[in-house]
């Protein structure tokens, strides 16, 4: 499945772009279930020392499918294209790298 697949299978189970509110129950959703993977990662510090052999991977993996849920349906609320946003994302980590500073801070070094 592509990017732009996925992102049409999405759209199938979200609300109405028109709902009330929509953008920001979007962008609040996306930053809900990236914080229920920090509070997966906070417990696995808190009580089992960082042991990654005992990071749930299957929990993982949904918390990281609902994160790309929201990706997808915000980035089409957006207007864009899912395909061309993980492009634009990997050419700009490639054009860091070349440029030697993918390290740092900052959105446009």
């Amino acid at each position: 499945m592509d990017c732009d697949d996925y992102q049409r299978a999405a759209l199938r189970t979200a609300r109405d772009p028109d709902a009330p509110d929509e953008f920001m129950h979007l962008v609040l959703g996306l930053v809900g279930e990236a914080g229920e993977i920090a509070e997966k990662v906070k417990k696995l510090v808190r009580d089992k020392n960082s042991d990654l052999a005992q990071l749930d991977r299957d929990d993982m993996a949904a918390e990281l499918g609902d994160v790309l849920w929201y990706t997808a349906v915000l980035a089409s609320f957006l207007g864009l294209s899912l395909d061309d946003v993980a492009q634009r994302n990997v050419d700009k980590l490639a054009d860091r790298q070349r440029r030697a500073v993918i390290g740092g801070s900052g959105d446009r070094r």
